[in-house]
């Protein structure tokens, strides 16, 4: 008798214990999981990066100081007509954890986002567009150390048949209407690409006529043009080649010489692209490096990588996109830069096929782990049974 009394208490607590275990276990896997995946992952993934090394200069001569400069694209901030909640939770978290992780470890001087900063810039309403701005500010905080420099896309002031001056009015009032950056005798020309589709239109003539000033600036500040007439108590900029920064890629027929993983599908890299939607114009980019003689020129919109050799030989890099939302496989350029040199590496953030086979891989530990519970519930039950039957027997 007192063994069954002893058999039906040791039934009764011990099914209470290992519920109170369960939830602990429960709490502590989901919580670690919860940390790892949106939070410590982009630490140890970014960790990794490290800023490329230039060239050194001849033993003896004055060391430049370099530029370390991020570059990244078409982040896409979804907007109150197309942007579910959950999309605009998930996608913006990553890209929040992934730019404040970048800047802490990396510390970066210049940041440049190369247009397609919203998703739906191009219609939203004034209270839609502060709530935008307003969402992009907090994603995109830094210190004062750091200058964060944006580039006009055409998800941000519409394509030329949608923009208008209120719109790129509206878009530099929020990020400064600059064209010409200089830091570290290092140039930079910010064009809105948008604006050079070179039908004469009333902003497209006025952007057009702001380049050429600034090509003037910038040849009046090299060695062959000082002295001359135009140049006269011209404000000197450094002598460099600048880099040109904008939305859309320079002319290029298609994706097809591109490679590497973040480079687009293999299925449609052979797809022409259209001048003025998916590239420049070859009038206009002709202009473009007429102008400028750029020694690099980066570019966005695609959402995948590629590297082009333009007439000239300047080079010109596609930034694939910084958001889960338009790749798997997010990423940004780092550069380190001198007013003669430079070099550039990639930095690839968390994959999201990643994370998520994490959270599946856990969810199914989990499942495992509430069913071997229930189990021993049952095996506790069976004993209680047992000691019942052996006692009524006698």
């Amino acid at each position: 008798m007192a063994l069954v009394r002893w058999g039906l208490k040791r039934q009764n607590f011990h099914p209470l214990r290992r519920r109170r275990s369960l939830l602990l276990k429960l709490t502590v896997v989901v919580i670690s999981v919860l940390l790892f995946c949106e939070y410590f992952i982009y630490y140890l993934v970014i960790f990794q990066c490290h800023w490329p090394e230039v060239k050194t200069l001849a033993p003896g001569s004055r060391q430049e100081p370099v530029l370390k400069t991020m570059f990244l694209a078409d982040t896409h901030l979804l907007g109150e007509i197309r942007g579910h909640w959950l999309d605009k939770l998930r996608r913006e978290w990553q890209m929040e954890r992934a730019f404040q992780t970048a800047v802490w470890l990396l510390q970066p001087e210049v940041v440049f986002i190369l247009g397609d900063i919203f998703d739906e810039g191009k219609w939203s309403t004034a209270q839609a567009w502060a709530d935008d701005v307003q969402r992009f500010q907090k994603m995109f905080r830094h210190g004062s150390h750091v200058q964060l420099k944006v580039v006009i896309g055409n998800h941000d002031i519409g394509f030329h048949y949608q923009m208008s001056k209120h719109r790129i009015k509206r878009f530099e009032k929020v990020f400064s209407s600059e064209r010409l950056f200089s830091l570290k005798g290092v140039n930079f020309v910010m064009v809105n690409s948008v604006a050079m589709e070179g039908d004469g239109c009333s902003i497209c003539s006025e952007a057009e006529a702001e380049l050429r000033e600034i090509s003037r600036k910038l040849n009046c500040s090299r060695e062959q043009v000082r002295g001359s007439s135009q140049c006269e108590d011209e404000q000197r900029l450094p002598s460099s080649a600048p880099v040109l920064l904008q939305h859309y890629p320079l002319y290029r027929a298609s994706d097809a010489n591109c490679s590497g993983e973040d480079a687009a599908p293999a299925g449609e890299r052979n797809i022409p692209f259209k001048e003025k939607y998916d590239v420049l114009s070859q009038e206009a980019s002709r202009k473009l490096l007429w102008w400028f003689r750029p020694r690099l020129v980066l570019s966005g919109h695609t959402h995948s990588a590629c590297e082009v050799l333009h007439p000239g030989g300047a080079p010109e890099v596609s930034v694939p996109s910084f958001s889960w939302r338009n790749r798997n496989n997010p990423s940004f350029i780092m550069g380190s830069l001198t007013s003669r040199e430079y070099a550039l590496s990639k930095c690839y953030l968390p994959f999201e096929d990643t994370v998520l086979t994490m959270y599946g891989v856990a969810a199914g530990f989990l499942v495992v782990l509430t069913l071997a519970h229930f189990e021993h519930l049952h095996s506790s039950f069976l004993f209680g049974w047992k000691l019942c039957r052996i006692h009524k027997r006698r």
